[in-house]
């Protein structure tokens, strides 16, 4: 009876995972979507063709992390206001 016990937790523990890391994935891939598909995040942004090899992609991507850094940066910070 134990053994039963624990077999039908162990598929229940595993169909969880199934879940979590279904979930995961598709997270992840709504996270990859082409530039494009972001739609209001690039407003003003000419659509860039995507990039035909893995380093260019890596580039592309280096590239857009570094412009959004300078323009976060150049946004001035809220002045604390106990001072």
């Amino acid at each position: 009876m134990k053994g039963v016990f624990g077999l039908i937790g162990l598929v229940v523990a595993l169909a969880i995972l199934g879940l979590v890391v279904k979930k995961q994935l598709a997270a992840q891939g709504a996270m990859m979507a082409p530039p494009a598909a972001a739609g209001a995040s690039n407003a003003g942004v000419a659509p860039a063709t995507p990039p035909a090899t893995v380093r260019e992609q890596s580039l592309q991507t280096q590239q857009q992390v570094r412009d959004q850094v300078q323009q976060l940066m150049q946004q001035p910070r809220p002045m604390p206001e106990g001072q």
